[in-house]
């Protein structure tokens, strides 16, 4: 299974536009996103999200938030484990609280779906995107699941 993790920021005229620019940010924004749960196969590899044919139906797990709150800082946190039999991943978001925090929660739920089904967990990488809002704005962080078919 080939995954790539990805994330954005960004703001718009209205929170709508706002998502979109953040999808666009991220590299995903010209494609019809398919929210699937949080399971990967085993040995799952990361790639560089390549470019995607516009249009293309692409499964992701998606974390995103969007604010119209001048001041707020707003994040979209994705962690993944990877381990020999399967991986996981889990998405949180927060307003205007401590990133770490986000990050560690993330990692302690990853963790523990992984240690829930008996699997090791050889790889974990967490990323988040961060912003503050100055008008609208919006920020995701994603695990698209790649194949041929939606690659240009």
């Amino acid at each position: 299974m080939k995954i790539a993790i990805v994330t954005g920021k960004d703001e718009g005229p209205t929170k709508l536009n706002a998502f979109d620019n953040a999808l666009s940010d991220a590299g995903i924004g010209d494609v019809n996103l398919i929210k699937v749960s949080s399971m990967l196969a085993g040995n799952a590899q990361v790639y560089e999200m390549p470019k995607l044919k516009a249009g293309s139906m692409v499964n992701c797990v998606l974390s995103e938030i969007t604010s119209d709150k001048s001041g707020d800082e707003i994040t979209a946190v994705i962690a993944v484990a990877i381990g020999n039999e399967l991986g996981c991943v889990v998405e949180t978001t927060g307003v205007n609280e401590n990133i770490d925090d986000l990050v560690d929660e993330a990692k302690m739920m990853v963790e523990y779906m992984m240690d829930k089904r008996g699997v090791e967990i050889k790889d974990l990488i967490v990323k988040h995107a961060t912003t503050t809002v100055l008008k609208i704005a919006s920020v995701v962080a994603s695990v698209v699941y790649l194949n041929d078919d939606i690659i240009e």
